[in-house]
C-alpha cells in the first residue's frame, strides 16, 4: 500500500496486489504435469466496515503517472483514526496440460487470502506550505 503503512483520514490510501501468475509443476503416471493459476480479480476487506474489488492488481501512484494521495480504481479513504487490518483476496483461474498437451481450462476459480497489511490511520494539520495557498491552492501543503 501507499504511503507504506500508514494513511490520513479522509485522503486516498493506494492498494495494489503483488499477486502473479503461479505454475505448479509435478508428474503424473510418469508424465510432466503443470497446474498455472493466474489472478483473475483482487478483493480488500479494509478493517473498518468497508471493502473494494477489482479486476486490476492495481498500480502505484507513480506506475499511474498520478501524484501522491490521488484516488486510484483500488484507493480506500478512511473515515476515522485508528489501526485497521487490511486483508486481501486473490481470485484464480486455473489451467493444466499434462505429457506436452496445451493448456487446458479448468472450471471455477479459487479465491485464496493473501496478505493482511496493518494500517495507522491519523489525521493531518498542516501548518507548512510553500506560497500563498489563495493564489496556488495546489501548491504543496494547500
Amino acid at each position: 500500500m501507499e504511503p507504506d503503512g500508514w494513511a490520513v483520514v479522509g485522503l486516498p490510501a493506494n492498494f495494489v496486489s503483488g499477486a502473479s501468475v503461479q505454475v505448479v509443476s509435478g508428474t503424473l503416471l510418469g508424465r510432466p504435469a503443470d497446474v498455472r493459476f493466474t489472478p483473475v480479480g483482487y478483493g480488500w476487506a479494509y478493517g473498518d466496515g468497508q471493502a473494494g474489488a477489482s479486476a486490476s492488481r492495481g498500480a502505484t501512484w507513480a506506475e499511474l503517472g498520478q501524484r501522491e494521495f490521488t484516488d486510484t480504481p483500488t484507493s480506500h479513504r478512511f473515515a476515522a483514526s485508528g489501526r485497521y487490518d487490511v486483508t486481501t483476496t486473490v481470485t484464480y483461474s486455473a489451467e493444466y496440460r499434462w505429457a506436452g498437451s496445451g493448456w487446458r481450462p479448468i472450471a471455477g476459480t479459487l479465491d485464496l487470502p493473501g496478505a493482511t497489511t496493518s494500517v495507522l490511520v491519523g489525521e493531518l494539520d498542516t501548518v507548512l506550505v510553500a506560497g500563498d495557498c489563495t493564489a496556488n491552492p495546489s501548491g504543496p501543503g494547500c
